[in-house]
């Protein structure tokens, strides 16, 4: 009789969401993946979705996986659960949805009526940090429902991330894992749990203590699955599920990039790059890092707001070709833009693009617009496509800098995953702008795998995170950085692309001065 154990990860991001099973050697073993409708938008720049949506389309990912392999169910030794970041549920006390998600992707932003009060605005306002404490207030999802839908919120028993709502829906408790907290909530970062009742974050939104769930640490367990969720997933009733962490932070652990010396990129929806560390470091000041899928670490982040979003973008205004092809012969478009990069130079006949999509609250400000410049009549779609990935790479690059400069501690070795670390190309130029080498993982599911790792170490299959890692994770192929291309990407990212925001920053504000554009 065959009686080796498995791990069950539930992986539910902003395009699909997979039931994933893994091995303790960190094989998939089998997948079962529904692709999502992203969102959807009643008004500009809303980004909404139906909390039943995600549990309905989970179910359906379980059922797949069941479909596609043929195992004695009572192998599996345990779940755990990675989500999108960011997205918030208000919920009754039975745990059913009041209104829908609003997502990480939503830009509505709330009315910011008076000051901080006593010692904290105080401090504030000594520092000249005013303008960064009401960038929060603004994009506190708590705050635009309490004032535009006081009815929902007076109704709101719980107001919890997607992970929380998920969790609830799988357990039947109201809790959540500490390496999921990233959102605007009362969420102490460098303390990793709720922040105590001094804080300033209880007097900038109007969550109440009692609102939130109870917080475990990755790798202990959360609760266990319910009857009523076996009878929806198929999962076997009462499987312990172990707390994991968001999506980027499993992301981190599953590609095996734990040390402060690696540097974790991820090439998602939104682009990342990560490193992991033991003590609390801002990166950029009061930008809090983010809890680690380790317990008590943290994660050094640096994002590029919509990063491959942007490749999303191409395909639907200029990839009609690659998106007919795919079809004709079965594969992602996506998988056939390799092709556009193949045919044009490094540094894109000096076709520059800089990636700031959406506003920030630094660097790029909130005045930020995305440019393209250096257009002339040598240039194509596939310069355009090359460009995009360029441009992301620089602005990872530049983020890499900024955690050297910050923590002291020189990035040596780069892991690349996500969707993007599919293309050779996208991970050859990511090398040569580096002029590191790019490891890309043995397996594609790295935010699952993480999920599984903390699964393991939480069961005592594993005896700990470092032997988890060691045995799960691995590098597959690694790309070598060209050192041609990498002395022009040197000249172009010192000489052009680190000036760019800086001289057009002006414009920026003249742009959004005169059309209001970005809000």
């Amino acid at each position: 009789m065959n009686d080796k154990p498995y791990l069950l990860a539930i992986d539910n991001g902003t395009q699909s969401v997979r039931a994933l099973l893994f091995d303790l050697q960190g094989n998939l073993v089998g997948k079962g993946k529904v692709e999502l409708v992203p969102y959807f938008s009643t008004e500009p720049g809303w980004a909404e979705q139906d909390p039943e949506y995600y549990w309905r389309s989970l179910g359906e990912a379980c059922q797949k996986l069941w479909d596609s392999v043929d195992i004695d169910r009572s192998q599996i030794r345990g779940v755990s659960l990675t989500t999108q970041r960011g997205s918030l549920i208000n919920v009754d006390a039975a745990g059913n949805p009041l209104r829908p998600a609003i997502l990480w992707l939503d830009q509505r932003r709330a009315a910011v009526r008076g000051k901080i009060k006593g010692p904290w605005g105080w401090l504030f306002k000594l520092i000249g940090e005013e303008q960064t404490i009401d960038y929060f207030r603004a994009q506190a999802e708590a705050n635009w429902i309490a004032q535009n839908q006081p009815e929902v919120w007076a109704k709101t028993h719980k107001f919890l991330l997607l992970s929380g709502f998920l969790t609830h829906r799988l357990t039947g408790r109201f809790a959540d894992s500490v390496g999921s907290c990233v959102a605007y909530l009362p969420f102490d970062y460098k303390r990793l749990k709720w922040a105590c009742a001094r804080d300033w974050k209880w007097q900038a939104m109007p969550v109440t203590p009692s609102m939130l769930p109870e917080l475990v640490k990755p790798g202990e367990q959360i609760g266990s699955i319910s009857a009523e969720a076996s009878r929806h997933t198929g999962i076997p009733e009462g499987l312990p599920l172990i707390a994991a962490a968001s999506d980027k932070a499993c992301e981190v652990i599953g590609s095996g990039g734990v040390e402060p010396s690696t540097a974790c990129l991820s090439y998602g929806t939104t682009a990342t790059i990560n490193t992991t560390r033991s003590s609390y470091l801002e990166t950029v000041p009061l930008i809090p890092p983010y809890p680690a899928a380790i317990p008590d670490r943290y994660n050094t982040e640096v994002m590029i707001f919509r990063g491959f979003w942007m490749v999303s973008w191409f395909k639907e205004q200029f990839g009609h070709a690659e998106r007919q092809r795919g079809l004709e012969l079965g594969v992602e478009a996506e998988s056939l833009f390799d092709e556009l990069v193949a045919s044009v130079p490094p540094g894109s006949m000096g076709l520059m693009l800089q990636p700031y999509w959406s506003p920030g609250i630094r660097e790029p400000g909130l005045e930020a617009k995305g440019a393209i410049i250096g257009f002339g009549d040598v240039h194509t779609r596939a310069h355009l496509y090359r460009a995009i990935l360029e441009g992301l790479a620089y602005a990872l690059r530049q983020g890499k800098e900024k955690i050297e400069k910050r923590s002291g501690t020189r990035i040596t070795r780069l892991r690349v995953s996500g969707g993007g670390s599919q293309s050779d190309a996208a991970m050859q130029l990511t090398a040569d702008i580096f002029g590191l080498p790019a490891e890309r993982p043995h397996t594609y599911e790295t935010s699952g795998l993480g999920a599984a790792i903390d699964c393991a170490v939480g069961l005592g299959l594993h005896p700990d995170f470092p032997t988890a890692i060691a045995a799960m994770t691995r590098v597959g192929r690694v790309f070598e950085p060209d050192p041609e291309a990498h002395a022009v990407y040197q000249r172009l990212y010192r000489q052009v692309y680190q000036r760019m925001y800086r001289r057009l920053q002006p414009l920026y504000r003249s742009i959004r001065a005169i059309t209001g554009y970005p809000a």
